[in-house]
């Protein structure tokens, strides 16, 4: 099952323990890897009156922005979970985890 982790922590501090990078790749989990951009540099797109309205920053989701996504594919959820926490790296912010909807929906 595909998961995509996003990371979420200020800017600068860091995109991911050298664990996590490790854990995954042993395993054959890590699907690809991607550092986000500052936010102020996004737009949010929003569909207002039917048709897009687009905004500059900040980041939609309140406090500490995106800074990074990964994508693994691993057996289950306990497992995106277990990598998830490898990936803070006992370091401050939090990673949202979500399931990767394919064609088909989604495979739980």
């Amino acid at each position: 099952m595909r998961f995509v982790l996003t990371l979420h922590r200020e800017q600068g501090a860091g995109l991911g323990s050298a664990a996590f990078l490790a854990a995954a790749a042993e395993a054959g989990e890590l699907v690809g890897e991607y550092a986000l951009a500052d936010p102020s540099l996004g737009v949010v797109v929003r569909l207002l009156h039917g048709g897009p309205s687009v905004t500059g920053g900040p980041h939609p989701r309140p406090g500490t922005p995106a800074t990074a996504q990964y994508v693994i594919d691993c057996e289950d959820r306990a497992r995106a979970v277990e990598l998830a926490a490898l990936l803070l790296g006992g370091g401050d912010g939090d990673v949202e985890v979500r399931p990767v909807m394919e064609a088909a929906g989604l495979e739980m």
